[in-house]
């Protein structure tokens, strides 16, 4: 059975009863019923088989979806693909938003590379130090992160797939280096499995005429998802714009009803500083005051909120800096040792912290382990919206500048909708109360907090 006749068989086999495909089956010769038990030309819904064009006419295979459509399963195959018709000459790289998601999903998961070859029955070794995969013909499948773009400078492949990219850190840099290197074989390409964001790399690429787009939802996949998972996600997300997102595949802008939107930070980004150090960087634009920013979770735990923690400044032209983001999730001494060494780093003025929650915990914590940091606790006594709208308002005035890239906090901050926000803006609180801070202490109109 060649491919196209795969394909034919599939298309009539999704329109045939139970009983018609049994009959079907059971005409088959056994070969031919162990060719579509394990062939992904037959498993596949056509969604998940590349376009005819591509590699050719497209070079880049976008495949934009919600959560349980089949993305990682049609990645993993599409490269074996790629590995089978190009045989030795093969170089692959696989490139996820980290270097575990890679390994955990790309590779090792349950729709990823490996599995994807036992049940083909191709021969292939994943090599944990090499960060590599190798097949018995000498094609070889590599792994990197949106973590680390320099990584992908110097090696040279035929084929990518790039996981989940609208959630790479660093995506327009790692997606650059991987294009200088993607120069081997008669027709290198990208296959690209997301959930979409806003991203303006994604929306960039959906625009080049080389990109072929597949969009596609959670329900196209609803035979093979656990009935409970569907119906958890509906009641949860059905109607909303995460829902939208997550299981529709849907591309959002900026939130209408967000106080921020994109148009406010690109303009004023600087990228060509983040090589600088923070020595450097400070005079090179005239920093004259530092803040750290802190907005600690209440608990700690593997379903808490992330420690916003933000670094931000005030130049001496009435502009102000966002320079470093220091979030996650932290126990106390962790975030506050983190805190401390961004407050040496930057040779800081002050750490700013909410202690609506923590109190004097705060605080003590930062003073048991450095007593001599100047520190303020601040205390909320307005709403969320009402502290946040002044620091919008200077971002719409172009007063805020971005040293390089801080794509969550400019997630939160182009969603945020203080009426409808679903979840902890612990970034954007933090940058809040640093901003707030050196705007009052500069006499900036902001009176309240």
């Amino acid at each position: 059975m060649n491919s196209k006749t795969l394909r034919e068989l599939r298309l009539k086999w999704d329109d045939m009863t139970p009983k018609a495909r049994q009959a079907l089956f059971i005409s088959l010769t056994p070969e031919q019923q162990g060719i579509i038990a394990t062939s992904w030309e037959f498993l596949a819904r056509p969604a998940q088989l590349s376009p005819e064009s591509f590699g050719d006419e497209h070079m880049y295979w976008i495949i934009l979806s919600g959560r349980g459509f089949g993305k990682t399963r049609t990645g993993a195959e599409t490269v074996l693909d790629h590995i089978l018709a190009l045989g030795k000459e093969a170089r692959v790289a696989l490139i996820g938003p980290t270097a575990a998601d890679v390994r955990d999903t790309m590779i090792e998961g349950e729709s990823g590379l490996m599995a994807c070859a036992r049940r083909r029955g191709i021969q292939c070794t994943y090599e944990p130090s090499k960060r590599r995969v190798t097949f018995p013909s000498g094609a070889l499948a590599v792994a990197f992160s949106g973590e680390k773009p320099d990584r992908l400078r110097g090696p040279q492949h035929t084929f990518a797939w790039c996981d989940e990219l609208t959630s790479w850190e660093y995506d327009q840099d790692a997606w650059d280096m991987m294009m200088f290197g993607l120069r081997l074989g008669p027709s290198p390409s990208v296959v690209i499995t997301t959930t979409p964001k806003p991203r303006r790399l994604m929306k960039t690429l959906l625009k080049d005429s080389r990109s072929y787009i597949t969009r596609g939802s959670t329900y196209d996949n609803k035979d093979n998802l656990a009935p409970a998972f569907l119906k958890a996600v509906e009641d949860r997300y059905e109607g909303t714009r995460l829902g939208r997102q997550e299981l529709y595949g849907e591309l959002l802008d900026d939130n209408p009803d967000a106080l921020w939107c994109m148009d406010f930070i690109e303009p004023k980004r600087i990228k060509d500083l983040c090589h600088l150090s923070p020595e450097d960087l400070c005079m090179r634009l005239n920093i004259t005051r530092i803040v750290v920013a802190i907005d600690p979770a209440v608990t700690t735990g593997e379903d808490s909120d992330e420690t916003g923690i933000m670094v931000v400044g005030e130049d001496a032209y009435g502009g102000y800096v966002v320079l470093e983001d220091g979030t996650g999730k932290y126990t106390p001494d962790e975030w506050g040792r983190v805190v401390l060494s961004l407050y040496n780093k930057w040779s800081a003025d002050r750490v700013i912290a909410e202690v609506n929650q923590g109190g004097d915990m705060v605080e003590y914590t930062l003073r048991t382990i450095d007593p001599s940091v100047s520190y303020r606790g601040v205390r909320a006594v307005k709403g969320k919206r009402v502290r946040a709208e002044p620091i919008a308002a200077l971002y719409e005035q172009h007063k805020v500048a971005h040293i390089g890239l801080f794509n969550k906090l400019e997630e939160e901050m182009c969603s945020f909708a203080p009426d409808s926000f679903d979840g902890s803006p612990d970034r954007l609180d933090a940058l809040v109360w640093g901003l707030t801070d050196l705007a009052l202490q500069k006499g900036g109109g902001i009176r309240f907090i």
